[in-house]
C-alpha cells in the first residue's frame, strides 16, 4: 500500500443531501419538513413541550439542594502520600500540607482543603496537616507513630 492509494472503505461516509433544491431532486418544495405548522418553519425550540400535558419535569418531584456554603476538599489516601514520599517527591521530614502535597503532584489544586482518607498503608513517620481526615485515616496515622493536625478543627473552635 502507497500513501496515495489510502481511502476510506466504501460506504463509510455519505454525501450530503442538497435539500431544497427543486422537486427533481426529491428533497424540494418543503425540503422534507412536511407540510405547515410550526415544526415546518425555522426557529423551532419545543423540547421539553408535551403537546399541554403536564410535562414530565413538573409531574415529578423536586429533590434536594446544593448548599452553596459546603467546603469542597480534595481527597488524598495515606497510600498516595506514602507512594510519593517513596518516590522522593515529598520529604518525610517536612510537615506534609496541602502546599507540599500540591508541590510533589499529589493533588492539582487545593480547594478548600485536604482531606486524608484511610486507603493505603502509611510506614513513614510524617508530621500531617491538613484540614480534615477520616477516624479510620487518623488512626493509620497513629499506629505508624507519625502526627496529624486537623486545620478545620481549629478554625471551629476559633469561631
Amino acid at each position: 500500500m502507497k500513501l496515495n492509494e489510502i481511502k476510506d472503505n466504501e460506504g463509510s461516509s455519505k454525501e450530503r443531501i442538497r435539500v431544497g433544491r427543486g422537486i427533481g431532486s426529491g428533497k424540494g418544495k418543503t425540503g422534507g419538513r412536511g407540510v405547515k405548522g410550526q415544526k415546518a418553519r425555522s426557529g423551532v425550540a419545543i423540547n421539553g413541550f408535551e403537546g399541554g400535558q403536564m410535562p414530565i419535569y413538573r409531574r415529578l418531584p423536586k429533590r434536594g439542594f446544593n448548599n452553596i456554603f459546603a467546603s469542597e476538599y480534595v481527597t488524598v489516601s495515606l497510600g498516595r502520600i506514602q507512594t510519593a514520599i517513596d518516590a522522593g517527591k515529598l520529604d518525610a521530614k517536612a510537615t506534609v500540607d496541602a502546599a507540599s502535597l500540591k508541590a510533589a503532584g499529589v493533588i492539582r489544586r487545593t480547594k478548600d482543603g485536604v482531606r486524608v482518607l484511610s486507603g493505603g498503608e502509611l510506614k513513614a513517620k510524617v508530621s500531617i496537616e491538613v484540614a480534615g481526615a477520616s477516624k479510620a485515616a487518623v488512626e493509620k496515622i497513629e499506629k505508624a507513630g507519625a502526627s496529624i493536625k486537623l486545620l478545620e478543627a481549629a478554625k471551629e473552635a476559633a469561631e
